[in-house]
């Protein structure tokens, strides 16, 4: 096995810890609350949930990570695990991967920890985290958890206190005795033998701004609020709920509003009939969802009525993992529907990236006339993170419209951008049929040839002349081997790509946010002195791979690194992975 790849030199430090525990006990509030607490002392960080199969109870865990600078993935070993009791958590042996001397907690009542853990070479503290709880008046014992993790990670006392002050909700006499299980915890911290890493400083922002603390699917819902939504119809499904429990309120805020559809195939088409109305509209939901509401999408297309889908995937297929990660509806989004469909695919590269795409993929689909599908997934979408403000104002979408009384008013008239100007309901004199026929420029059903290839031309000209800007990729280093991926394993590989540098081995990543339309000439332009290229996934099949070779020319002989969920892509395996293959490379001298 090779020694890790090295940490850049001057990069930020970061602090991982799990805390665990069986369903009930409060995890992933004392996850919650730490990374509040760490925000505001100035911090960055990022929680992820895991948690098992049961539909109630059973273990869960929140993984946090607490740094300098944004962090969007996790490290490749936890520092601190500490669990509330141990039920079931050796299932957790692969997912949470401690060190040796990393520091191994739990409460003292609870029975031995798992030999999964304890064969990692950790310190272990046997502790009586319960029997603390109570002796602080009746105390939560997660809020003790949560003062233990907390001081481990360096966090001042005074933004736990805070932290848990702003979330309290119930009486003044429960938040009293939270408040010390919450020092009791500190106490017990600072009782622990052995050192401990220096504390993480935190800087504030200039001008008493504040950081934001959201999930992705939380991003995903502000961005498409900012991008102008002000209609949503979706079916509950995980892990996309979030999103639709988040948006409700925020929609009846802004004049807007949600409908719980009776399923998929109800939510696609009450927002196709929104946006037909003239309301940017916009559903949500996992795999099983989108496979059903494919046709919807083709009416969508055919019909050029801009709604936006977002796809929060798991793992497949069927019913799959519904709360694990998988980049695995790739090849669904961009080939997936019947005829010559052409539609946008977009994907988000990290949760402050979910509210920036969303809310383009808003002004795309309002711009295009055409269906937006949003690739997040369960890793960004129900992880929390602390992140910047965005800087720049909201921008709403623009449609082009119709006015009244047009003359020879075309709905579908073969314009030189292939955009035509689409008629509201109600507006005078421009009336027009808009379903799933093929149709002429007036929008009148036409089997003819000519008509149909007129159409084809305009819905996918439409797509394909229009100026994406820069946005379309990430595109970071000048070396003449890259690497290429997409979505939340963006993370994971611009670390590993930081790290290999490092070391020795320079890179060229190329982060992909644009799916579809897909551009060969701005990708030979990304990979303009490529050599060689590695694309990475996490999926069983390879589908960026398959995809990119099916429309690109792509330099030298592409490979791929590909693995499907649950785990997550780890930046140090990657970064000795990508040595590894850079160094073949070098040393065959493979031509381009």
């Amino acid at each position: 096995m090779p020694s890790p790849a090295p940490t850049p030199s001057g990069s930020a430090r970061s602090f991982s810890l799990a805390i665990a525990g069986s369903g009930g006990a409060g995890v992933m509030t004392a996850g919650t609350l730490l990374l509040d607490a760490a925000a505001r002392a100035g911090l960055y960080g990022l929680m992820v949930r895991t948690s098992g199969p049961q539909i109630r109870g059973g273990e869960a865990a929140a993984l946090l990570r607490l740094a300098t600078r944004p962090v969007a993935t996790l490290d490749d070993r936890f520092d601190v695990l500490l669990a509330i009791d141990w039920q079931n958590l050796n299932r957790f042996g692969d997912e949470i991967p401690i060190a040796e001397g990393s520091l191994l907690i739990g409460d003292s009542d609870a029975g031995e920890a798992p030999d999964v853990f304890l064969r990692q070479g950790a310190r272990l503290h046997a502790l009586p985290l319960k029997k603390t709880a109570k002796a602080a008046g009746g105390g939560w014992v997660n809020m003790v958890a949560l003062g233990l993790a907390g001081t481990l990670a360096g966090l001042p006392a005074a933004a736990l206190e805070e932290a848990l002050r702003a979330s309290w909700k119930r009486s003044a006499e429960a938040l009293a005795s939270n408040l010390a299980a919450l020092q009791q915890g500190i106490a017990l911290a600072n009782g622990l033998p052995g050192e401990r890493p220096a504390p993480l400083e935190g800087t504030a922002l200039p001008g008493g701004r504040a950081r934001w603390l959201l999930s992705g699917n939380e991003a995903a819902g502000c961005g498409a609020l900012r991008g102008g939504v002000r209609f949503v119809a979706a079916y509950p499904i995980t892990p996309a709920t979030e999103l639709l429990e988040w948006m409700a309120p925020a929609l009846t805020r802004l004049g807007g509003s949600l409908l719980q559809a009776e399923d998929e195939l109800a939510s696609v088409n009450m927002i196709i009939g929104a946006s037909y109305g003239g309301v940017p509209s916009l559903t949500a939901t996992a795999g099983p969802g989108l496979a059903l509401m494919t046709e919807g999408i083709g009416l969508a297309v055919a019909a050029e009525v801009p709604i936006v889908v977002v796809d929060v995937m798991r793992g497949g297929p069927s019913t799959g993992i519904p709360a694990k990660s998988e980049q695995s509806d790739l090849s669904f989004a961009v080939d997936g529907l019947h005829g010559d469909a052409p539609r946008l695919v977009l994907a988000p590269n990290g949760i402050a990236d979910c509210l920036a795409t969303s809310e383009w993929a808003v002004q795309l689909a309002e711009a295009l006339q055409s269906p937006a599908l949003l690739l997040s997934d369960q890793f960004m979408g129900q992880s929390r993170a602390v992140i910047d403000q965005p800087t720049q104002a909201p921008v709403p979408a623009q449609r082009l419209v119709a006015a009244a009384h047009t003359e020879g008013y075309q709905r579908y008239a073969d314009t030189p951008s292939g955009v035509s100007p689409m008629a509201i309901p109600g507006t005078p004199g421009i009336t027009y049929t808009a379903d799933g026929l093929e149709h002429t420029e007036r929008g009148i059903p036409s089997s003819q040839a000519r008509d149909h290839v007129k159409q084809l031309d305009k819905r996918l000209r439409k797509l394909m002349q229009h100026d994406y800007g820069s946005r379309w990729a990430d595109i970071e280093g000048d070396a003449d081997l890259a690497i290429v991926t997409f979505g939340s394993t963006t993370a994971a590989v611009r670390e590993a790509v930081e790290r290999a540098a490092a070391a020795g081995t320079p890179l060229r990543l190329v982060s992909i946010r644009l799916l579809a339309p897909l551009k060969p000439e701005l990708v030979a332009q990304a990979l303009a002195g490529v050599r060689q290229v590695l694309v990475v996934e996490q999926n069983h099949g390879g589908q960026l791979l398959r995809y990119l070779r099916s429309r690109c020319d792509l330099p030298g002989r592409p490979a791929g690194l590909h693995r499907p969920g649950p785990l997550p892509l780890r930046p140090g395996d990657l970064a000795n992975a990508f040595i590894d293959w850079a160094a073949a490379h070098a040393a065959t001298g493979v031509p381009a």
